[in-house]
C-alpha cells in the first residue's frame, strides 16, 4: 500500500554562508521567517531550537524552507550529484513570470531566459551556493 500523502511539508538546503544566503533569498523572495533562533536567547531556547543549526525555516504559501548552515565553505553545490537536482516554485501567471524575471534584474541575480516548454514556462537562476532554482507558471 502507497504511502497516504497529503502534500509538501518542507525542504532544508544545506548552505556555506547562512548570512549570504539570507540575504538572497529574503531579497529575493520575501519570506516570513518562521523559525530562527533569537538575538540574545537563553540555553533553553537555543537547546529547543537546536534542530536549525543556527539556520532560519522560512513560511511561504507552499510550506516551509529552510537553510541549515553546515557545509564548508570550499563545497559547491551540483545538481550532477545524488541528491537535489532542483528547487521549483510555481507563480500564478506568465506576467508574475515575467515580473519575476525582472525583479531578479533588479536585484542582479543572473537568470536564463524564459523559456516555453508547451504547456508551462520556466525561468531558472541559481542562489549563492549555486543550487538551482527554478519558477514555474502555467500557459494555459
Amino acid at each position: 500500500m502507497p504511502l497516504p500523502i497529503e502534500g509538501f511539508a518542507h525542504v532544508r538546503l544545506t548552505v556555506t554562508d547562512i548570512a549570504r544566503s539570507r540575504a538572497f533569498y529574503e531579497s529575493v523572495f520575501g519570506w516570513d521567517v518562521a523559525f530562527e533562533i533569537p538575538d540574545g536567547a537563553d540555553d533553553q531556547t537555543r537547546e529547543q531550537l537546536g534542530f536549525l543549526f543556527g539556520g532560519v525555516i522560512y513560511s511561504f504559501g507552499g510550506g516551509l524552507f529552510g537553510l541549515r548552515p553546515v557545509a564548508p565553505s570550499s563545497d559547491e553545490f551540483s545538481e550532477d550529484r545524488v541528491g537535489l537536482d532542483h528547487v521549483s516554485f510555481s507563480v500564478a501567471s506568465l506576467d508574475a513570470l515575467k515580473s519575476s524575471a525582472a525583479t531578479l534584474d533588479e536585484l542582479g541575480v543572473a537568470h536564463e531566459e524564459i523559456k516555453d516548454l508547451g504547456q508551462m514556462a520556466i525561468l531558472e537562476f541559481r542562489d549563492p551556493d549555486g543550487v538551482a532554482l527554478e519558477l514555474t507558471a502555467p500557459l494555459a
